[in-house]
C-alpha cells in the first residue's frame, strides 16, 4: 500500500474550474470558455435533449416540476372545457 510518491501528485495542478452553475438548470454544467450549459444547452432557447439519453429525459420531463397550468387539464377536459356558467344541478340530473 506504499505510494509510489510522495506529495499530492497530479491533484494539485487541477485548481481551475471549467464549468460553474448554470442559470436555468441549477447544474454546475456551464462551460465557462464556451458559455454553453452541457446539461440543458442555454443560452439556447430550446433546452438539450437526447433520445439516447432517456433516464437524463425522465428527470426533467412533465409532471417533475409543480404543473401549475396542467394540472387542471384533466378535470377541465371532463366537464368540456366550460367557462362562466355554472355548473348543472346533480339533484336535477338524478330526477
Amino acid at each position: 500500500p506504499n505510494a509510489m510518491t510522495k506529495g499530492i501528485g497530479r491533484t494539485g495542478t487541477r485548481n481551475d474550474k471549467t464549468h460553474t452553475l448554470c442559470r436555468r438548470c441549477g447544474k454546475s454544467s456551464y462551460h465557462i470558455q464556451k458559455g454553453v450549459c452541457s446539461s440543458c444547452g442555454y443560452p439556447g432557447k430550446k433546452m438539450r435533449r437526447f433520445n439516447w439519453a432517456a433516464k437524463a429525459k425522465r428527470r426533467r420531463t412533465l409532471g417533475t416540476g409543480r404543473m401549475k397550468y396542467m394540472k387542471h387539464i384533466p378535470r377541465r377536459f371532463k366537464n368540456g372545457f366550460r367557462e362562466n356558467v355554472t355548473a348543472p344541478s346533480r339533484k336535477a340530473a338524478k330526477n
